[in-house]
């Protein structure tokens, strides 16, 4: 399978992102995360954001997913430290704004991060958990060469549990996308 999108690259995240992240709040964008979040969350969630950011220990990255066209900014994805199910990994996620969903912007931004997790040599497994009714964002975890793990409780927004479908990544293997998963 040939993934088909306009050519992106990923950059770290800065202090200029937060309009970025603002636009990103968007309620269809937040639907299936609990709803949007206040503007006293966003400028929380922005300052973690540099702080992961500028952390070179392995615990993260956040960035900004850039059209190499024109150099405008279509979204976000990162991936940081979980312990889940009694281990450390890594969790991704993303979101690509509204005008530039469809077009396959957010498996190739899940792609570069896979690369940058990997290249941390750190943690074994990248998970995701979008929520099921999430038809986009577990075709994105399909596409991207992750294996459906199951359903699951998720809480996010804390608080807030999800039911949401685990998809994994093994970080020391590599394929071909669209390569059959195990």
């Amino acid at each position: 399978m040939e993934i088909k999108a306009p050519a992106v690259r990923i950059e770290p995240w800065s202090e200029d992102d937060f309009d970025l992240l603002r636009a990103a709040n968007a309620p269809e964008l937040m639907d299936h995360l609990g709803g949007p979040e206040t503007e006293e969350q966003l400028i929380k969630r922005h300052l973690r954001y540099v702080d992961l950011s500028t952390d070179r220990t392995g615990k993260g990255r956040m960035y900004r997913i850039v059209l190499s066209a024109g150099g405008e900014a279509a979204g976000t994805v990162g991936f940081w430290e979980k312990t889940w199910d009694g281990q450390q990994v890594y969790e991704t996620g993303w979101g690509v704004l509204p005008a530039f969903q469809g077009q396959g912007i957010a498996t190739a931004g899940t792609l570069a991060v896979v690369e940058e997790a990997r290249a941390q040599h750190k943690h074994r497994y990248l998970h995701a958990f979008p929520s099921v009714a999430n038809g986009p964002s577990n075709a994105v975890c399909r596409k991207a060469g992750f294996s459906l793990v199951g359903e699951c409780e998720f809480e996010y927004p804390p608080g807030n549990l999800l039911r949401s479908n685990d998809w994994r990544l093994d970080l020391g293997e590599t394929r071909d996308i669209g390569e059959p998963t195990p």
